[in-house]
């Protein structure tokens, strides 16, 4: 059992640290948008490399995350987030914050953010036991949906209503507050002994990258991954100028309808705790992800003054929200379950390297598309393009998962599964 005091630390930092990045990720396309004038294939250069770092560090961060402490990790992290976007103020403050500051604010947010994603989804396996990790999951990510519910209303209010400094500056503020919580942690971690010589960090990343491409679990759950968050990267590009560009919505609705994420990603936690046990995990999955992201195609049709489409984006961004949340744990909790202990922070960077390392392009992809067919057709076109990850896991090995979660592999880095209960 973890010790209460840690974890209500570990919460509150992930908390916080989730509410600027979720608040950053509104306010610097929004600045872009609203306040630089700039358009679909600008914005969809902005969005690549603030993704860039996921296919350029996220093999590099995992062989790291393994040989330190998880506290020190995110610790740094928080505080090289916050200066990033303490410069970002200034610059605004002095009048040049232009495309270029934003791209480079954008690029050092993301790279850091890789390392401190790695580090949080390594932390628990340190802090309690393997028979815990789905109630753990549940409490953490309950923690970061109500950072969802605040961080894209608290950006698209300020960037509606108050100047770019000022809203860059929220976020900053939230990463401190994340760095101060982290930075209490007072249990020891149980990583993994070093050598000592250690081997080369090339060796280690190829170590990860076997073992995530020799197990058939971890196989489809990288290769879901990377469906939906390409087709995630391609759709929010578009997304993100189909509200104020066709729907007419101002900063503060849109960061309303995308703050519903939140509450929905709140139901969605406290349902990965039941029923995954209940049903499956296979059934749930599979399910879920198509409900999920199929939701997403009620965008495209809206038409109408905000009365009616704020409403509407609401109840489709929290379903989308809850599902989304609900498919998350449970992936983590099976990744977790059957992945050694001295491979945690591989095998969680190698599933992000190939999940998230297409998204750059997936963003590019989006402006492009926004620009040749129109913002209503190429939103349309890539809330479709989604429906390809649950197609994805329901050819897989995880969905014909049962209730119980499967053990490590037992011998070599490929090896077959034990099951428990078998």
């Amino acid at each position: 059992m973890w010790r209460d005091a840690d974890f209500r630390r570990l919460c509150a930092g992930q908390t916080a640290s989730q509410l600027g990045e979720h608040a950053s990720l509104v306010v610097l396309p929004l600045i872009a948008v609203l306040t630089l004038n700039t358009d679909a294939g600008r914005l969809g250069v902005l969005r690549a490399v603030e993704q860039a770092p996921i296919l350029l560090l996220s093999l590099f961060a995992g062989a790291w995350v393994d040989r330190w402490r998880t506290r020190t990790v995110m610790v740094l992290a928080d505080a090289g987030r916050a200066t990033a976007l303490g410069a970002a103020v200034v610059a605004g403050v002095l009048g040049v914050l232009g495309l270029p500051a934003l791209l480079v604010v954008a690029f050092a947010v993301g790279a850091l953010s890789v390392f401190f994603d790695v580090a949080y989804q390594a932390s628990l396996v340190r802090l309690v036991r393997r028979d815990q990790l789905l109630r753990g999951n549940s409490a953490l990510e309950g923690s970061r949906s109500a950072a969802q519910i605040g961080g894209p209303a608290l950006g698209g209010t300020l960037v509606s209503l108050l100047s770019a400094p000022i809203a860059i500056a929220s976020s900053a503020l939230f990463f401190v507050l994340s760095f101060l919580s982290i930075r209490q942690i007072r249990r020891p971690e149980a990583i993994p002994q070093r050598a000592e010589r250690p081997r080369r960090v090339r060796r280690r990343i190829q170590e990860g990258l076997r073992f995530v491409v020799g197990d058939p679990l971890l196989r489809a759950v990288g290769l879901a991954s990377a469906a939906f968050q390409f087709s995630l990267a391609t759709m929010m590009t578009v997304y993100l100028l189909f509200l104020p560009r066709v729907l007419h919505l101002p900063g503060t609705a849109v960061g309303l309808a995308l703050a519903a994420t939140g509450p929905g990603a709140l139901l969605g936690s406290l349902l990965a705790g039941r029923l995954p046990n209940r049903f499956g995990y296979g059934v749930v999955l599979v399910t879920s992800a198509a409900l999920g992201d199929g939701v997403m195609l009620c965008v495209p049709p809206l038409h109408g003054p905000a009365a009616v489409t704020v409403p509407v984006l609401v109840a489709v961004n929290f379903v989308f929200g809850a599902i989304g949340q609900l498919v998350d744990v449970t992936v983590m909790a099976v990744r977790q379950a059957v992945t050694p202990d001295d491979m945690q922070g591989r095998a969680a960077a190698t599933i992000t390297f190939v999940g998230m390392g297409l998204t750059p392009i997936g963003s590019l992809l989006g402006g492009f598309l926004a620009q040749r067919w129109g913002l209503r057709t190429g939103l349309l076109v890539t809330a479709a393009g989604m429906l390809l990850s649950p197609a994805v896991m329901a050819l897989s090995p995880l969905a014909r998962l049962g209730r119980t979660l499967p053990a490590p592999a037992v011998g070599s880095l490929c090896g077959s599964h034990r099951w428990e209960g078998e």
